[in-house]
């Protein structure tokens, strides 16, 4: 049976309701976050962080060799996830250096402990 995502009753707790929307960030603080979300929001970006954060500091064409992708495609996602400040970069000499900004390393850190955690719990439901 499927579960309907709408209340049955028109009710609203208004003093609790109020204090939470009182507590909310407004939509612009969010926007940094949703970028981040959206820069990490595609697997192969994904896998591109994860190996920036296992290289802390990477070249496009390492990179490219890393996640198995041609370095037209990771160059384009890096400045993805340049845009989006999960990466920053430097040049040196005629490469581009990448690394996980702060905040990048943070996000893709949770994510990667809640995906182990997901993949935990379904480990045990077996």
């Amino acid at each position: 049976m499927a579960i309907d995502d709408q209340c049955g009753l028109l009710c609203l707790d208004l003093p609790h309701a109020e204090l939470i929307r009182a507590k909310l960030p407004g939509l612009a603080s969010l926007e940094p976050a949703a970028g981040i979300g959206r820069g990490l929001g595609d697997p192969t970006r994904l896998r591109i962080a994860a190996a920036l954060l296992a290289g802390e500091e990477l070249c496009v064409c390492d990179t490219a060799w890393i996640v198995g992708a041609s370095q037209g495609l990771v160059s384009h996602h890096l400045r993805q996830l340049r845009g989006a400040g999960v990466v920053t970069s430097r040049k040196d000499g005629r490469m581009v250096m990448y690394r996980l900004s702060g905040r990048g390393a943070s996000v893709l850190g949770a994510l990667l402990d809640l995906d182990q955690d997901v993949a935990t719990e379904g480990a045990d439901r077996v």
